[in-house]
């Protein structure tokens, strides 16, 4: 955890190509290289929500790199999909740790509700943490600065080193964070049980609040970095699973586009294949027809020739009848 925390805090200060020399080439950025946090690029990256609260995610082991955040979001939808399909997994992992937390703090608000509550007496316990809460923060936070110095001057397991005893420091002040807030807890439901006061569990973070509490105290509690996180979180997988619906949607809206087009184009078809048929059909008619009818004119026509040939035949007979009977005539009156 020291190494990557250092890690991720030196890429952050000095580039991702920070071991490079000065004449190295520098990599090419590429949105899909495993090196980059894909939560980064999707919408946020869920470990800079919880910073220095009892849900601290610690540091983040990818890097958060602008440039290849906006690759992300020049990409085509369906490329990103699973990266989606990642944060939305996370933040819903996270969230349902807070349910769980939300229904535990119920059950014990009921629970206190129905014991009665010994007096505390652990003020000057509280006060001895939160003074030593600030020592460490303090001691922290100039280890950061000179590991950041030792990282920028290229004392890489220095820096390391000063992160691992961050890291351990970081351990102690949480130990004593979550000492504070059993003793607030118990402290909180005192003051609320003294002033007749309900009290309730904050249904985004999990947090104890006073019913009617000062609007001061919601303020602070409202843009404090844990609810704020978790609504955060909240929106986030709702408004992915918003744009997913809708994407699926428009996709089935097209599927049924060009359903309805193939199914024109088929009716259409048949209609052409019909009309096609029709005019073969009415071709065939119309050749039969004519076929039929020329037949009846080659018959009318034969017909026609026959009586013609018969009637010159009769005709012939008749002249060839009149010129014998005139020959015959004629030797008669040369005989008398």
């Amino acid at each position: 955890m020291a190494v990557s925390a250092a890690a991720a805090l030196l890429d952050e200060l000095m580039g991702r190509n920070r071991n490079d020399g000065p004449n190295a080439q520098k990599k090419p950025v590429h949105w899909e290289d495993p090196e980059f946090c894909k939560y980064f690029m999707v919408k946020f990256c869920p470990h800079d929500l919880f910073v220095n609260t009892r849900a601290d995610l610690g540091a983040c082991p990818k890097v958060h790199c602008e440039e290849a955040k906006t690759q992300y979001n020049e990409a085509s939808s369906r490329s990103k999909m699973q990266y989606e399909d990642e944060f939305v997994s996370f933040a819903t992992s996270l969230l349902n740790d807070v349910d769980r937390r939300i229904e535990k703090g119920k059950q014990r608000l009921e629970l206190m509700n129905k014991t009665e509550m010994p007096v505390s007496h652990s003020n000057s316990q509280s006060q001895k943490n939160q003074e030593q809460i600030k020592l460490l923060s303090e001691k922290i936070n100039g280890l950061v600065q000179e590991a950041e110095q030792m990282g920028i001057r290229g004392h890489v397991e220095e820096a390391q080193g000063l992160m691992k005893l961050c890291d351990q420091l970081k351990e102690e002040r949480d130990i004593l964070r979550k000492q504070n807030e059993s003793i607030h807890w118990s402290q909180t439901y005192e003051l609320a049980a003294a002033q007749e006061k309900q009290m309730e569990v904050c249904e985004v973070c999990g947090a104890f609040l006073i019913v009617g509490d000062a609007q001061s105290r919601i303020d602070d509690h409202l843009m404090g970095k844990q609810h704020m996180g978790y609504a955060r979180l909240k929106n986030a997988v709702s408004e992915i699973q918003e744009q997913r619906k809708k994407y699926v949607e428009e996709r089935e809206k097209q599927r049924e586009e060009e359903r309805k087009k193939r199914m024109d184009r088929t009716r259409s078809n048949s209609k052409d294949v019909d009309r096609h048929s029709r005019d073969v059909n009415n071709d065939k008619r119309s050749k039969s027809s004519r076929d039929r009818s020329r037949h009846r004119n080659d018959r009318k026509s034969d017909r026609h020739e026959r009586e013609r040939r018969r009637s010159r035949s009769r005709s012939d007979r008749r002249s060839s009848n009149s010129h014998r009977h005139r020959g015959h005539n004629g030797n008669s009156r040369r005989d008398h």
